[in-house]
């Protein structure tokens, strides 16, 4: 896969429209990889169609009016599987974004491969 650098608005519209519908649920999945110890990496791979990449999560036919299918992952199966190359894992660990605050998304879709940090909604009704 080719990871391309730019996001254009459009798409990034439509990543996020889909995101603030599921990001709880992600938010969650992320706690609960990193909470077993081995996957301190989580990466969510979205697709619009069915991908044999990690482990479906959310379909998006299951969901209301969602574009995406979301599935779990990690730093390891996604190295293992030939997405990220064995000698860039510790760039991608050093780039890796505060993973409480962010998601780590893979976004699969054609031609275009990139991964995306997604900022968590803010829970309005949480001091912190």
């Amino acid at each position: 896969m080719i990871d391309t650098p730019t996001l254009d608005g459009k798409y990034l519209g439509t990543i996020s429209a889909d995101f603030v519908k599921v990001a709880d649920t992600l938010r969650e999945a992320s706690y609960h990889l990193r909470k077993q110890g081995e996957y301190a990496y989580p990466i969510f791979v979205m697709a619009p169609v069915p991908l044999s990449i990690g482990a479906l999560l959310i379909d998006k036919n299951a969901a209301a009016d969602n574009q995406w299918y979301y599935y779990a992952a990690y730093l390891d199966a996604l190295v293992q599987a030939g997405l990220i190359a064995a000698d860039k894992t510790t760039a991608f660990q050093e780039a890796y974004k505060d993973p409480n605050e962010f998601c780590c998304l893979l976004v699969v879709d054609n031609d275009f491969t990139n991964f995306v940090y997604m900022p968590y909604p803010v829970d309005e009704g949480v001091m912190g």
